[in-house]
C-alpha cells in the first residue's frame, strides 16, 4: 500500500506530456493568421461600398477637426461650428463645380474631335508597320496555315467566313457605366457629408468610449488618453499637409496653364490637385493627360512636351521642397511601404483605394507606433 501511494504521489508531481509539439502550434498559428487575413481582405473587397464612405468620413473629420476646435475657442457651440464648416466646405465644392461646369462640358463635347485628331496623327506618324504589327501579321498567317492543314471549321461552298473584331478599349462601355454610377456617387456623397458632421459634432465621444473600455485602472486610462491624443495629432498634421500641398499644386497648375494658354486650365488645376494625393501614379497620369491635351490643342510635339514638363516640374517642386518641409514632424512612411499599400488598396477598393492608401497607411503607422505589441509593424512601415 505504501509503495502504491508513493507511486501515485510521484506521478502527480511529474509534468504532463505536451499534447502538441511547439512546431505544430506555430504552424497552426500561422495558418490561422493567414485565414483571418484572407477573410478580412475578402470582407473589405465585398463590402467596399460600406467601408469606403466610413473611412473617407473619418479622414475628413480628422482634417476638419482643427478648424472646428479653433471656432469653439471663440465661444461657438461645437454643433454650430461643425455645421458651419460642413456647409462652407460643401458650398465651396458645389460652387467650384458649377463654375467649372461649362469648361467640363466643353471639354467633353470636344472629346470626339480630339480623338479623331489624335488618331489621324498616330496613323500619320506610324509609317511602316512596327514590330508588334509584324508579329501580329505573322501570327495571323500561321493561324491560317494551321487551319488549312488541319481542316478545322470547314466552310461550305458559297458561305463566306466572317470575323467579329472587338474594340481593344471599350470607351463607350466605360462612359455608359460611369454615367450610370453618378446617381449612386451623389447618394454616397450625401451620406459622407452627414457622417462627417456627426463625427465633428460629437467631439471626443468615441475617445471617451475607448477610455472606458480599457478598464477601471487609472494608469491604463491615462496611457490610453495619451496614445489617442498623439495619434490624433499625427493624423491631423498629415491630412492638413496633404490638403495644403494639393491646393498648392492645383493653384500653381491653374496659373501656369492659364499663362501658357492651355484650354480649361481650371479643370486641369483641380485634376492635378486631386491626383497629387496619389503618390507616383497621380503626377504621371496628369502629365500624360496634359501632354495629349496640349498636342491636340497646339498640334506640335514641342508644346506637348512643354506643357507636360511644366506639370512635372510643379509636382517635383512640391515633392522635393514643400512636402518635406511641412511633414518634418509628422509620421513618415518609407517608399516601399507606400508602393505596396498602393497596390493592395488599389486591388481592394479600385480608384478610391489609390486615393485613400497613403492616409490609411499613416493611420496604421500612428497606431502601431504608440501600441507596444504593434511597434514592430510601425518600425517596418517607418523610414
Amino acid at each position: 500500500m505504501a509503495d502504491r501511494a508513493h507511486d501515485l504521489l510521484r506521478r502527480a508531481h511529474e509534468p504532463e506530456p505536451p499534447t502538441m509539439a511547439p512546431m505544430d502550434l506555430k504552424l497552426r498559428s500561422v495558418a490561422l493568421t493567414i485565414i483571418a487575413a484572407s477573410a478580412a481582405i475578402a470582407v473589405l473587397y465585398l463590402a467596399s461600398e460600406v467601408f469606403i464612405p466610413i473611412v473617407l468620413s473619418v479622414l475628413m473629420s480628422y482634417a476638419l477637426e482643427p478648424i472646428v476646435v479653433a471656432m469653439t475657442r471663440i465661444r461657438i457651440h461645437r454643433a454650430i461650428a461643425s455645421a458651419l464648416v460642413i456647409t462652407s466646405l460643401t458650398g465651396g465644392i458645389l460652387y467650384t463645380g458649377y463654375t467649372l461646369s461649362d469648361d467640363a462640358a466643353a471639354m467633353v463635347s470636344e472629346l470626339p474631335a480630339a480623338a479623331t485628331k489624335l488618331r489621324v496623327a498616330m496613323r500619320r506618324g506610324r509609317g511602316e508597320p512596327g514590330t508588334i504589327q509584324q508579329v501580329q501579321q505573322a501570327a495571323d498567317e500561321l493561324q491560317k496555315t494551321a487551319d488549312e492543314a488541319t481542316g478545322r471549321n470547314p466552310v461550305s461552298a458559297g458561305v463566306q467566313r466572317v470575323q467579329i473584331e472587338e474594340p481593344t478599349i471599350d470607351v463607350r462601355g466605360y462612359l455608359t457605366g460611369g454615367s450610370a454610377s453618378v446617381l449612386a456617387f451623389a447618394g454616397q456623397a450625401t451620406l459622407v457629408v452627414f457622417f462627417v458632421f456627426f463625427l465633428l459634432a460629437s467631439g471626443d465621444l468615441c475617445k471617451r468610449k475607448m477610455v472606458k473600455l480599457v478598464g477601471p485602472s487609472l494608469e491604463k486610462k491615462k496611457i490610453t488618453v495619451q496614445i489617442l491624443n498623439e495619434i490624433d495629432s499625427q493624423i491631423e498634421k498629415f491630412l492638413l499637409v496633404r490638403v495644403v500641398t494639393s491646393v498648392a499644386v492645383g493653384v500653381a497648375t491653374w496659373v501656369a496653364f492659364r499663362f501658357m494658354g492651355v484650354h480649361y486650365a481650371g479643370v486641369w488645376g483641380i485634376a492635378a490637385g486631386v491626383f497629387n494625393s496619389v503618390p507616383y501614379l497621380g503626377p504621371v497620369i496628369v502629365a500624360a493627360a496634359t501632354a495629349v491635351a496640349a498636342f491636340v490643342q497646339f498640334g506640335t510635339v514641342e508644346m506637348a512636351v512643354y506643357v507636360s514638363g511644366v506639370s512635372v516640374a510643379i509636382t517635383t517642386i512640391e515633392g522635393w521642397l514643400l512636402t518635406p518641409w511641412l511633414t518634418s514632424r509628422t509620421a513618415r512612411t518609407n517608399e516601399i511601404a507606400i508602393f505596396v499599400g498602393l497596390i493592395f488598396w488599389s486591388f481592394v477598393w479600385g480608384i478610391w483605394g489609390t486615393l485613400l492608401a497613403v492616409p490609411m497607411l499613416v493611420v496604421v503607422k500612428a497606431f502601431c507606433d504608440r501600441i507596444e505589441d504593434l511597434k514592430p509593424i510601425g518600425e517596418l512601415l517607418g523610414e
